[in-house]
Parts: structure tokens; sequence; C-alpha cells
């Protein structure tokens, strides 16, 4: 038995009602749509921040795996709504390797996010909310290049930006106003 406790990522059980296995979501609208409903039950919920994310398998419309923001309940930095959506997409297709899937996030990736994109192979990502959206209520999205899009695009990634980006936005809104936490290691404890 190590000395190090286990890291178990599960998603908070509201999270199979909001999105049933037998849904699809057929427009990148749709799949925005769920993102941002996820990031919002997340608050409401009291289960973490105000971000969701979904690995879908595009041709199909048929959703891979949610994510939700955990970092706060999971006492994780990395459980992040992108990261927790991938590396439940990786248990849901047996490899790490997430090539022809796509991720649809409520916000921009943070420069943490941003770095495992590639590493997954994702093929597109789509966005609500811009990087300045989250930065505008406090969160600290890490350095990340200005050119970040370009950067993507050169890997072969396609990037879809402001899908409901006024909806994404209005979910951090809505969390900062209600005294939210805004959390960064640097700005101390929660």
């Amino acid at each position: 038995m190590s000395r190090f406790p286990e890291l178990l990522i599960t998603l908070p059980i509201w999270v199979d009602q909001v999105s049933p296995p037998s849904a699809s979501y057929n427009t990148l609208e749709d799949r925005m749509d769920l993102a941002i409903t996820l990031a919002s039950r997340n608050v409401i919920e009291l289960t973490g921040g105000p971000f969701g994310a979904g690995i879908f398998d595009p041709s199909t419309g048929v959703l891979v795996a949610a994510g939700v923001n955990m970092v706060i309940p999971g006492r994780a930095a990395i459980l992040h709504a992108e990261t927790v959506a991938m590396a439940l997409a990786g248990q849901v297709v047996g490899s790490f390797d997430l090539t022809g899937l796509e991720m649809v996030s409520s916000n921009e990736p943070c420069a943490m996010c941003l770095g495992a994109i590639p590493w997954a192979g994702i093929d597109r990502l789509v966005c609500g909310a811009r990087h300045e959206d989250a930065t505008g209520v406090g969160f600290d999205e890490g350095d990340k290049p200005l050119d970040w899009v370009a950067l993507l695009r050169r890997r072969g990634i396609e990037v879809v930006q402001d899908v409901l980006r006024a909806e994404a936005v209005s979910v951090l809104a809505s969390y900062a106003a209600g005294g939210g936490v805004i959390y960064n290691g640097r700005r101390g404890k929660p």
C-alpha cells in the first residue's frame, strides 16, 4: 500500500441527469449548451467552479465524457473541467489518444489545459467564454501565448470561438457575484 492517497475522479451524481446516455448533441450550439449547463449546475449544486466541458464524437454528436471543474472539492489544481473530461474520455475509449474527438468547453483553455489538448490528440476545440471573461472575474488563466489559436491550428487542431459566449460569460459573472471562491494557489487557500 502506497503512503500516498489515491486520486479518484468521480463526477457529481447530477451530471447523469444533465446528460442522459441517450442524448445526442447534433450542433455546436447543442454541445456548448451542455458545457454551459454543466458549468452552471456545478455552481448551483456547490460541487465546483463555473467551468464545464465535454468530449464529443463530432460525427455522431454523442457525448463521450463530461467534465466539470473540481479543483476545490478534489483539492487538486489540475481538476479543471477540460482535464477531467479528457481523463474520463480516455477511460471510456480505452486510450490516452483522443484523436477524432472534439472538446467543447464553456471557457477558453487556461495555460495548463491548452498544453493538454494537443497531447490528448483532440481534433477540434470549441470555446464559449474567452480568456478576458475569466480573468475579468478574477481567475488567473496562466501564461499562454497570445497566438495560442494559431499554434493549435498549426498542429492541425481546429478552433472555434465565441459559441454562446454571452451565456458562458453569464455563468462566470453569476459565480463571482454570488461570492464563489476565485481560487489560485498564489492567492492563498480558499
